[in-house]
């Protein structure tokens, strides 16, 4: 399974009025490993200029875009990255629907019909899959790093290709979590064995590995992490 983790940075919040995309980041994971392959460009967005909202947000100027390359110029770097994957993008709606409407304008531009991005890709909301796991909780990003333990002190600002990066090991928390306490499958057989063949004792040995120094002193350094990000309530 390829997916792709996927931020756009914007001049504003509607499309409708004119807002463009100024940032495309995404972060490439196959087999829930990350490949370390990654997509990221700033983007000009023409005649239209960055909200002091949008600004607040990002950080992005349109002195810094003005020498960037138009959507068309990397639409087809962009689509070769993430076609045929399923994008994962928190708050899904509001992404593709500015990628859409860059293809839109692009078609214009064209004069000839794309594919949307949400025909290309399969899509995947992290920010439904988080509401639902955590109902009538905060689930945006900074929240969802503080409840699983994600290091986000790097994100003073937002970024595509960080917020990305946050989203994929956020993602990869959800998800990664033992869902039963059986081994059985649905068939109801453990793993197609039919019954459990048992040692009689003293038949075999057990070989105990013990962990190492380094490894020991790896474990106590991650269980203070965790009693510092829970505030020193944890009872051992």
């Amino acid at each position: 399974m390829r997916q792709i983790f996927l931020d756009t940075e914007t001049t504003g919040l509607e499309p409708s009025h004119g807002h463009r995309i100024i940032e495309i980041g995404c972060v490439e994971m196959v087999e829930r490993k990350l490949t370390g392959n990654t997509f990221h460009k700033y983007i000009n967005p023409e005649n239209k200029k960055v909200d002091q909202g949008a600004l607040e947000v990002h950080g992005i100027t349109d002195e810094f875009l003005s020498d960037k390359p138009f959507f068309g110029d990397i639409f087809d770097e962009f689509l070769e990255f993430v076609k045929g994957g399923e994008l994962i993008i928190h708050n899904a709606p509001f992404d593709v629907g500015f990628i859409n409407h860059e293809i839109v304008l692009l078609e214009t531009k064209l004069h000839q019909s794309i594919e949307k991005i949400d025909v290309s890709c399969s899509i995947l909301d992290s920010l439904k899959l988080a509401r639902d796991n955590h109902p009538g909780q905060k689930n945006n990003l900074d929240a969802l790093c503080r409840r699983y333990f994600i290091d986000n002190s790097n994100r003073q600002l937002h970024g595509a290709l960080l917020d990305s990066e946050i989203l994929a090991d956020v993602y990869l928390a959800m998800t990664g979590g033992q869902t039963s306490l059986t081994l059985d499958d649905a068939s109801g057989t453990s793993g197609g064995v039919e019954s459990i063949r048992r040692f009689e004792p003293g038949q075999t040995q057990l070989q105990v590995k013990l962990a190492s120094a380094e490894e020991i002193n790896s474990h106590e350094e991650y269980l203070s992490l965790l009693e510092k990000k829970s505030g020193n309530t944890i009872s051992w």
